[in-house]
């Protein structure tokens, strides 16, 4: 199995970041705003302890809901140490112009984005950020984020010597997407070799035959024609692509390493050899989702179970609202 991946050089991977490939493809892909460099004490933020937003995210005061017993014990803790307070008033005027210009956006660092956190806003507008507090509540959410701040982590599997790296927030338009659009598409050698479903759900239209040979054609001539001999890093790649509704053009989401970090879904690594398509061709597939939630390990961070005993859902959904809303003001 080791040998279906070449080699990936340190300083290969960096042509992966966003920063990298954004402007070569800006005109076919979701337009974004790159934030770079970001103050330096960002990536302590991300790393501390706690979900919190930074003094000043939040355009409104809360004031906080502790009821008098609560309020005495929180008197009682005066000696403890307090905890590291962080203000980016900067970078929130910078998230608030992108918000005014994109009407909302939705954010992600060099490589990953915080989609395991999407759970932290409304379910009918996932990612949707309207604020400077909804981004870095997200990203403070996020297990995923963790993988660009810990330079372990983006180098891992990589061989010769590290090249300098620097921590970017992106900000691109939100808008609602289809998921059953969504393609995972995978390069080889400068040919492309393998096409997958992204969303786990079973979707009737893309078992037609028909459909899979129009999605296979669209997907093949615009990386022909517009990806192919645009692309400046390794020869083996992977790249996340949006079909138009008339599944014949796309605009592209990312691009990922061809190694094992980047999930294959439905293929296997060693079963990449020609173009193929592949979906989920029933609710019955192993790979289909279930009722449980994607990335439901992650939607509770772990200082709201204590406030989780003995409450229903919507009892917990507003003392879990009330503890972060009190984590603004106490910052």
């Amino acid at each position: 199995m080791a040998s279906t991946f070449p080699p990936l050089n340190a300083s290969s991977i960096l042509a992966f970041q966003f920063s990298s490939w954004y402007p070569v493809f800006s005109s076919i892909s979701i337009k974004s705003t790159i934030i770079r460099p970001l103050p330096s004490d960002f990536a302590e933020y991300l790393h501390s302890e706690g979900v919190f937003v930074p003094e000043g995210a939040d355009d409104v005061a809360v004031e906080s809901t502790l009821s008098d017993d609560e309020q005495d014990e929180e008197d009682e803790d005066d000696d403890e140490p307090s905890p590291r307070k962080f203000a980016f008033p900067e970078l929130d005027e910078q998230i608030r112009d992108c918000i005014q210009q994109y009407g909302a956006v939705f954010p992600k660092l060099n490589f990953s984005s915080p989609k395991d956190a999407s759970w932290v806003l409304p379910a009918s507008s996932p990612l949707k950020c309207t604020s400077p507090a909804d981004v870095y509540m997200l990203l403070k959410s996020s297990d995923f984020i963790t993988h660009d701040i810990t330079l372990d982590s983006v180098f891992e599997g990589c061989v010769g010597e590290r090249p300098d790296y620097q921590l970017e927030l992106v900000l691109r338009k939100w808008y609602p997407v289809d998921r059953s659009r969504e393609m995972r598409c995978f390069v080889r050698g400068n040919a492309l070799i393998g096409i997958s479903q992204r969303d786990t759900n079973y979707y009737e239209f893309l078992n037609d035959p028909l459909t899979q040979s129009k999605i296979t054609d669209g997907i093949l001539e615009f990386w022909e024609t517009k990806i192919r001999d645009k692309w400046t890093g390794p020869p083996d790649y992977v790249f996340d692509f949006l079909l138009t509704r008339d599944l014949s053009r796309g605009h592209i989401l990312d691009f990922n390493p061809y190694a094992p970090r980047t999930d294959s879904l439905l293929f296997e690594y060693d079963e990449l050899h020609q173009l193929e398509l592949r979906v989920i061709d029933s609710r019955a597939h192993p790979a289909a989702s279930s009722n449980a939630p994607a990335h439901q390990h992650n939607m509770v961070p772990f200082e709201a179970l204590s406030l989780s005993s003995g409450r229903d859902i919507e009892d917990f959904a507003e003392v879990w609202k009330d503890e972060i809303e009190k984590g603004v003001v106490d910052m």
